[in-house]
């Protein structure tokens, strides 16, 4: 896919995670919405090209028929799990919080507007972190280490959190009208719930991959 004559605005609406892109490059897909991607870059004397094929890769990764993991050996499902769904997480949640904030400070008065969005994103992007760093540092290290037994009772804490998790979605799909923009949003706010989407699925299928197949395995193992 090429983004060269592409606008900002309409990228910002269909890529997640292309907003990103822009904040790191300070291309304005707010105000400047209507510019193409080079005409955008050549305004600020950047080369389109590496801008392009960023976007490229988001696409490509969204692209990626999903692997089944059902048969897979358990220390190839954590890696798995860590470095894609652990680093899509970490990138996610700090843009979302950064989209909301500024949806919630420019659009306040319309009916729709999500307010407590941020703080609520904020918050889960504390809970989140800290899941995934207990992860990393105790559970993940027990399972690839064949300590099924010893991973038990991490299991049920990580089992908890991740009700919370969905508990927590369902606050987010309360508060933004099922992650659906109203009439005439401004890309930033089509882009913010564009991103929540994205989110909502990787979140989802990351708490699948744990709780179905990973921690089966495990039980099943110890």
């Amino acid at each position: 896919m090429t983004f060269m004559q592409q606008s900002l605005g309409q990228i910002a609406r269909e890529v997640p995670g292309a907003t990103d892109v822009f904040h790191d490059y300070k291309l304005d897909f707010c105000c400047g919405g209507a510019h193409t991607l080079q005409e955008a870059a050549a305004k600020k004397g950047l080369d389109a090209a590496p801008i392009a094929a960023r976007l490229a890769q988001l696409v490509s990764q969204a692209e990626v028929a999903p692997r089944q993991w059902a048969d897979e050996d358990m220390p190839e499902l954590v890696d798995h799990i860590q470095s894609y769904f652990h680093a899509r997480h970490r990138e996610q949640l700090p843009e979302l919080a950064r989209l909301a904030k500024r949806v919630e400070a420019v659009h306040r008065e319309h009916p729709a507007c999500p307010l407590g969005l941020t703080k609520l994103l904020t918050e889960m992007n504390s809970e989140l972190a800290s899941h995934m760093e207990r992860e990393e540092s105790i559970l993940f290290p027990l399972l690839k280490a064949h300590e099924y037994n010893a991973s038990q009772g991490p299991i049920q804490v990580m089992l908890t959190e991740h009700n919370h998790h969905g508990e927590n979605l369902e606050r987010v799909e309360a508060l933004t009208q099922d992650m659906t923009p109203p009439p005439g949003a401004c890309n930033t706010w089509q882009a913010l719930y564009l991103g929540l989407r994205a989110f909502r699925k990787d979140l989802m299928a990351h708490i699948h991959l744990e709780n179905n197949v990973l921690f089966d395995q495990a039980r099943v193992a110890a």
